[in-house]
C-alpha cells in the first residue's frame, strides 16, 4: 500500500506543478501564447491516456521513478484548463490591477496573487487524480511493466496471486478490495470537496 499511495501522491504531485505552469501562463498572456498552449493540451487530450503510458513504459526501464514521471507528465491537461479558467477570471480583478499598477511583475503577480488564488479547484482534481494514478499503476503492475518485484505493490500482487485463484483465493481478493476501497475514498473525498468549496467559487465569482 505504501508503494501505490506513495506514487499516487507523486504523480498527482508531478501533474499539478506541470498544470500550473501551463496553466497560468496562458491564463495571464491570453492571445496567441494562450493559443499555443491549450492547442497542446488539445492534441495530449487526443491520445488515450493509458496508451500513452504504456508506449512510454514500454521503450523505458520499469521502475517505480519511471512510473510515477509518466503519470504525472501525462496527467497535466485537466489541471492547466482548470487553472487557466481560474486565471482568466482572476486577473481582471481589482488587487491584481493594483498590483501591476504598483509595478508588480509579471512573475510576482502570477506567483503570489493569481496562482494561490486559484488553488481551490485544483485541489479538488488532485484528490481526485490520486484514485486513477493509483488504478493506473496497480494496471501497470499488474501486466508487467510496472511497479517489479520483490518491491510489493497492489498490482504486482493482484498478479502473483492469480495463478493461485483457486486455492488461495484472498491473494487476489483482498489487494482488489484495497484498491478499490483506497480510490473509492479518494473520490468521495473529492466531492466532499468540491461540494465545500463550491459556494465559495460562486460567491468569489
Amino acid at each position: 500500500s505504501r508503494i501505490s499511495l506513495s506514487i499516487g501522491f507523486i504523480a498527482v504531485g508531478i501533474a499539478i506543478i506541470i498544470g500550473i505552469f501551463f496553466g497560468s501562463i496562458a491564463g495571464y498572456y491570453g492571445g496567441r501564447v494562450d493559443s499555443i498552449l491549450m492547442r497542446f493540451v488539445d492534441v495530449m487530450l487526443c491520445f488515450p491516456t493509458f496508451f500513452l503510458i504504456l508506449a512510454v513504459i514500454a521503450v523505458m526501464e520499469p521502475s517505480i521513478f519511471n512510473i510515477m514521471i509518466v503519470i504525472g507528465a501525462t496527467g497535466w491537461m485537466s489541471v492547466a484548463r482548470l487553472v487557466r479558467a481560474e486565471v482568466l477570471s482572476l486577473k481582471e480583478r481589482d488587487y491584481v490591477t493594483c498590483a501591476r499598477v504598483m509595478g508588480a511583475g509579471d512573475l510576482w503577480i502570477i506567483v503570489r496573487h493569481l496562482i494561490p488564488n486559484a488553488l481551490a479547484p485544483v485541489l479538488v482534481s488532485a484528490t481526485l487524480g490520486i484514485g486513477g494514478a493509483i488504478l493506473v499503476e496497480s494496471a501497470l503492475s499488474f501486466l508487467g511493466i510496472g511497479v517489479q518485484p520483490p518491491t510489493p505493490s497492489w498490482g504486482n500482487i493482484l498478479m502473483d496471486g492469480k495463478s493461485t485463484l483457486g486455492v488461495a483465493w484472498w491473494l487476489t481478493i483482498f489487494p482488489g478490495v484495497f484498491i478499490t476501497l483506497t480510490v473509492l475514498a479518494y473520490n468521495l473525498l473529492g466531492e466532499a470537496l468540491r461540494d465545500m468549496l463550491e459556494p465559495r467559487l460562486k460567491e468569489r465569482r
